[in-house]
């Protein structure tokens, strides 16, 4: 079966770089670099967001800063100079070091380049023989050098050092040199116009030579440069572009397509810096060639053995999916196209991964089983593969497991909906029973002594981010997940007809709009974080999270793991250890799961809860209103009892019918709530105390109702002083009986409260 007009078989990413290929690149290469770029030698202004940098602390350099806010020669000779002050440093430093004011060697009469401690290689072995005296003393103590044939001066222009023995330059010049590739001298010296380097503040270390590659090499260099400029995503600094080129000579390339990324990551090996950053740029070189030659979209990523999601529109974390471990092509044409059809109906990257995951398991046990046709997978193959499965994951979570067979029934169904092969048997299938039992899995709600550690104020001050500041707070207070509060905008916060805030979200999970109502610390916080990203991105970013790094322009998200990485060192920092002064552990989501379980506990409506939390289903906010049975009957099992008669009833929250008593005490509580108690009568009976529930042998109240038990027995004692000068015995007799039971429930209760405060006071203590 053959889609998007490549054959199933073929892989570009292992399609061999032919000399057609190579002559298509160079002609798309020839149109597409501008002009500003197609030099030997590329310079940009110090200035440049993307090679550039900030202004060196220099007066008057005008040379981009590379290393404590100095260029790097600044940087060199101040730490020549044995590392000043900063400030004093750079309001005394020339900034024209790069030619008149290289240094010399400190012995009088000596003009060679400084290797170190202000001497030249020569001086500075005398001084190390002499067991490290007191330069200034030893320098002293030493005559004028008397050269009768100085050595040739170095012809780079404004140098005036001594050329080194072996070398036609001075020290300094003459490692430069030798970097490059010991170019022709005079070639070399050119590139030194001293005019030009300090009009234009831009020194010959911060040029990029592209003469010795190969012409087609070198197109290829100026399309990578051009393209980063174009991005403006990162910054690249010239000695990593440097180092790439470095590192292209010594190996003789003709071609970043030379080698595949596989072979790039395996064999780059840094010439100067850092070896994560050029190997970036040099895989960043190869796609974008590739981009190029083949183009973008489904007819490049189709074929090919593993996707790359940004070249098929799809932003996200996960960037591929691969489909290279599924080994028979038939298996492997039908998985991309399930994946294809998952993708364009919206299915996150994630998910779609977990098909293609599935899969692969899938295929190495048809090939263990010697299955090679698709009309073979009947219902006794997959019988087989659930054996298999169950061993294979029996020590992982059930989820694993379920997640495998309904990836894998899904994509026997989507086989048979669009007709993509009728050779399906159609007993290939699973079943409701196939499935494991899903555990009981109590929401995963932070206690309370852990929770008392975050949200104190003094340990959210820690933060050494504020940014991570506010996302702590908003995850705590608003219950949101994680990647909801990452892609918040810029502007979130909406008011209603009343000006009361919300905070504006992306459910991500739902992939809706949604709002949660906030206070005014988080929105006053919001405008702190507003401030500090207009200083750092002037012309704004559209979201409130920004990518710290690698963002010139502000709009890309910040990854959830950074914040993590973070969260873990806070809680180090705070020491947040749980009831059992163990370090407590602590994921984000789970204060979405502590504000729900909060919220319920506090009496709160279900549909509110759910509501506040954004859930699809009243399903999905049941699972918080469990922890709030199993809260209130923690409490009654808890509370002191006392019938109506003032006598302790004790109930066994371990005895056979404990499960029976709370739930008809829940049924109670439901439908027959009094005022000041709960009736314990079952409600199949019939109460024959209808009109004077405190006569009733059922009825239980706790010391929660004293104060009702002492506003009723002040009415009762009313009513009885009322009928007894009425002369209405009957009346008195009835309330005579109700105020004697509650005169007896009060002193039973005021003793169980006083015997509370006082083991409060002693556990104080």
């Amino acid at each position: 079966m053959t889609l998007c007009g490549n054959s199933p078989s073929e892989s570009a990413a292992e399609v061999a770089f032919d000399s057609g290929s190579h002559h298509r690149l160079v002609a798309k290469l020839m149109a597409t670099v501008r002009p500003g770029f197609r030099v030997d030698i590329v310079r940009f202004d110090p200035a440049d967001p993307v090679f550039g940098g900030p202004p060196c602390r220099v007066l008057d350099c005008r040379r981009p800063a590379r290393s404590r806010d100095l260029c790097l020669g600044h940087h060199s000779r101040w730490r020549e100079y044995g590392r000043p002050d900063l400030q004093e440093f750079a309001a005394t430093a020339d900034p024209r070091f790069a030619r008149e004011v290289l240094l010399a060697c400190q012995v009088p009469g000596c003009r060679y380049g400084v290797n170190g401690h202000g001497l030249c290689g020569r001086h500075l072995a005398r001084w190390r023989q002499a067991r490290r005296p007191n330069l200034a003393g030893w320098l002293a103590s030493l005559p004028v050098e008397d050269v009768e044939d100085p050595p040739a001066t170095c012809p780079v222009p404004g140098c005036g050092l001594w050329r080194q023995p072996r070398w036609p330059f001075c020290r300094s010049h003459g490692r430069s040199w030798i970097y490059h590739g010991r170019p022709d001298v005079g070639d070399y010296v050119s590139r030194f116009d001293e005019s030009d380097d300090y009009a234009t503040g831009v020194p010959a270390y911060e040029h990029i030579d592209l003469r010795g590659l190969p012409t087609h090499l070198k197109l290829e260099v100026q399309y990578a440069l051009q393209r980063r400029r174009d991005d403006e995503k990162i910054k690249t600094p010239f000695g990593t572009v440097r180092g790439v080129v470095r590192f292209l000579l010594d190996n003789q390339l003709t071609s970043f397509m030379d080698w595949s990324e596989q072979t790039w990551r395996h064999r780059l090996t840094p010439t100067n810096g850092n070896k994560n950053a050029q190997l970036a740029l040099a895989l960043y070189a190869h796609r974008v060639l590739h981009d190029l030659l083949d183009g973008r979209g489904w007819e490049v990523e189709y074929p090919r053995d593993t996707w790359r999601l940004r070249n098929l529109g799809i932003d996200g974390p996960r960037a591929t999916i691969a489909f290279a471990t599924i080994g028979q092509p038939w298996l492997k044409e039908l998985a991309k196209r399930w994946t294809r059809w998952r993708l364009s109906t919206g299915l996150g990257p994630q998910q779609a991964s977990y098909g293609a995951t599935t899969l692969a398991r899938f295929s190495a046990f048809l090939t263990e089983q010697g299955v090679d046709a698709l009309a073979q997978v009947d219902r006794a193959l997959l019988e087989c593969f659930l054996a298999e499965l169950r061993v294979e994951l029996a020590e992982q979570a059930s989820g694993s497991h379920g997640r495998h067979i309904g990836q894998l029934n899904a994509f026997f169904d989507a086989i048979r909906r669009h007709g993509w092969d009728d050779t399906l048997p159609a007993n290939a299938a699973f079943h409701s029973e196939d499935f494991p039992r899903p555990g009981y899995r109590p929401p995963r709600a932070l206690s309370e002594h852990v929770m008392a550690q975050l949200e104190d104020p003094t340990n959210l001050d820690r933060w050494d981010n504020p940014a991570f500041r506010l996302i702590t707070v908003i995850l705590m207070r608003c219950g949101l997940r994680i990647s909801s509060v990452l892609t918040l905008a810029y502007d979130c916060i909406a008011r209603d007809a009343d000006g009361a805030p919300y905070l504006r979200y992306v459910n991500t999970k739902m992939k809706r709009e949604a709002l949660v109502p906030i206070d005014d610390t988080i929105v006053e916080r919001i405008g702190h974080q507003q401030q500090r990203l207009q200083q750092q991105w002037p012309n704004g970013t559209p979201i409130l999270f920004p990518r710290p790094k690698a963002n010139l322009r502000g709009d890309r998200t910040m990854d959830s793991q950074y914040y993590r990485e973070g969260l873990a060192e806070w809680l180090q920092r705070c020491d947040i250890r749980d009831e059992h002064g163990r370090p407590a552990h602590v994921t984000p989501h789970q204060w979405r799961h502590t504000l729900g379980t909060r919220l319920i506990n506090r009496d709160v409506p279900q549909e509110v809860v759910r509501r506040i939390l954004d859930h699809d289903s009243p399903e999905m906010t049941s699972h918080y209103a469990r922890l709030h049975d199993t809260t209130v009957r923690e409490y009654w099992e808890r509370a002191h009892k006392v019938n109506a008669k003032g006598e302790t009833v004790t109930l066994d929250p371990d005895g056979p019918l404990a499960e029976a008593a709370w739930a008809k005490q829940r049924l109670s509580r439901a439908t027959q709530a009094l005022p000041n108690g709960y009736c314990g009568l079952p409600l199949v009976q019939q109460c024959p105390h209808a009109n004077s529930c405190l006569t009733c042998p059922m009825f239980l109240t706790t010391t929660e109702f004293l104060p009702q038990h002492r506003a009723h027995r002040q009415q009762t004692l009313q009513i009885i002083s009322t009928a007894q000068a009425r002369g209405q015995l009957r009346q008195v007799e009835m309330n005579r009986q109700v105020a004697d039971n509650l005169n007896r429930i009060i002193t039973t209760l005021d003793n169980d409260s006083d015997g509370e405060q006082a083991e409060g006071k002693a556990d104080a203590c």
